[in-house]
C-alpha cells in the first residue's frame, strides 16, 4: 500500500503525519486470509494472491498531478506497479469521476488516450466505473491493475540486501518534466524556446517500465520499485524503510537531462524529488551485468548507490554526505503552488 501525500499542508509533510498514517490506516487493518501473502505496507507497490499454480497481483493507483494525458498515463502507472513486482499486467478496472460542466469532447479525449495505451501495453480494460459527480471539480481517474506471475517468484520492495547496488533506468525526473511542459508550454516556450518544450513533452512516451520489469524478473533482482511521487530519493527511502536497510546514493551518478534540469532550475524544485514514473529504482547484488543487460535491451541504466546495514540513508555529494528525508509532497505541487 502506497501512502502518498499529495497537495497537503504542513501538516502533511512532517513525519509525525507519516507515523499517524501508519497508526490511523495500517495498524487497523487485519488479513486473516492466508491466500494473501502480502500485506498492505508503506512503499510496497503491490498486494499478492496466492491463487494455486500462480499468483495474482494486484495494485491501485491514482492519477491527481494532471489533467494533461491523463489517460495515458494513468495506464502506464498502474502497469508499473505490476511490472515492480516482476509480474505480467493482464487488465485493469478504471474508474472515471466526471465533473458536471465536463464537455463529451474531454470525456471521449481520455477514453481514446485509456483504449489506445491499453492496447499499446497488451492489457485489457476489463470493467470499472464512470460516473458524472460535482464531488469532484476536473476529472479523476483511478485504476486497479491486476497481473499474474510465471509459476510463484514474486518480487516485493523490501528485498534489499546490505551490498545491493541500487540501478536506476532511464533519467531522474522524467514523467514531472512532461507534466510541466504539458501545462506551462506557452510560458516555456517563451523563455527557453519551443525545441524544449517538445523534447520535454516526448518524455511522457517512455513513463512505462513494463519492459525493464520483465528483464530484472529474469535476471533475478532483489527488488524493484517504480519511482513515482517523491521522485528517486523518495523511492530510495521508501526501498530501504520496508527492507530495514539503509543506503548511499551518489548523486553524481543519477542520471538527469539537461532538459530536466533546465526546467527544473525554472521552477526551483529539486529532479530528485520530483515524480519520476519511467524510471525504475532495482536492488541486486550484480548491479553491472544488470545494466549492460538492460542497455543491451535499449534501456538506459545506471548504478547509484549501494545498500548499507546501517539505516541512514545518505545522499553523496561533492561537499559531503546529506541524510535522505522521508518523502514529502512532491515538487510537482511546489511547481504548481507558484501559480497559486
Amino acid at each position: 500500500m502506497k501512502l502518498k501525500l499529495s497537495r497537503g499542508d504542513e501538516l502533511c509533510r512532517s513525519e509525525s503525519f507519516r507515523m499517524r498514517l501508519r497508526y490511523l490506516i495500517l495498524d487497523k487493518i487485519k488479513n486473516t486470509r492466508s491466500e494473501v501473502l502480502v500485506n498492505p505496507a508503506i512503499g510496497e507497490d503491490c498486494s499478492v494472491i496466492d491463487l494455486g499454480q500462480e499468483l495474482c497481483v494486484l495494485s491501485s493507483d491514482p492519477i491527481t498531478g494532471t489533467e494533461n494525458e491523463i489517460g495515458r498515463i494513468a495506464v502506464h502507472v498502474s502497469c508499473n506497479d505490476i511490472a515492480a513486482s516482476g509480474a505480467e499486467p493482464i487488465g485493469l478496472m478504471v474508474t472515471l469521476l466526471i465533473p458536471p460542466d465536463a464537455s463529451l469532447d474531454s470525456v471521449e479525449k481520455i477514453i481514446r488516450q485509456l483504449t489506445v495505451t491499453a492496447t499499446s501495453a497488451h492489457v485489457d480494460i476489463i470493467g470499472g466505473h464512470t460516473e458524472v459527480t460535482d464531488a469532484v471539480n476536473r476529472f479523476v481517474i483511478s485504476v486497479t491493475a491486476i497481473g499474474r506471475t510465471i509459476g510463484k517468484n514474486v518480487i516485493q520492495t523490501s528485498g534489499v540486501k546490505p551490498g545491493d547496488s541500487f540501478i536506476l533506468t532511464k533519467t531522474a525526473g522524467l514523467e514531472g518534466t512532461a507534466i510541466l511542459a504539458f501545462e506551462n508550454q506557452k510560458e516555456l516556450a517563451q523563455k527557453f524556446g519551443s525545441q524544449l518544450v517538445i523534447e520535454a513533452k516526448k518524455l511522457i512516451a517512455q513513463i512505462s517500465v513494463v519492459k525493464e520489469g520483465r528483464i530484472a524478473a529474469m535476471h533475478g533482482v532483489h527488488a524493484m520499485h517504480d519511482v513515482t511521487e517523491g521522485g528517486v530519493l523518495g523511492a530510495v527511502w521508501e526501498m530501504c524503510d520496508a527492507s530495514g536497510c539503509g543506503a548511499e546514493i551518489y548523486k553524481d551518478s543519477i542520471p538527469i537531462l539537461d532538459t530536466t534540469k533546465t526546467i527544473c532550475n525554472y521552477f526551483n524544485i529539486n529532479p530528485l524529488k520530483l515524480i519520476s514514473s519511467g524510471c525504475m529504482l532495482i536492488a541486486d547484488e550484480n548491479g553491472a551485468a544488470l545494466v549492460e543487460k538492460l542497455e543491451n535491451e535499449g534501456i538506459p541504466a545506471a548504478i547509484i548507490g549501494k545498500a548499507t546495514e546501517k539505516k541512514s540513508r545518505l545522499l553523496i555529494t561533492e561537499t559531503g554526505a546529506v541524510i535522505i528525508p522521508s518523502p514529502k509532497s512532491d515538487e510537482l505541487y511546489k511547481a504548481k503552488k507558484r501559480d497559486e
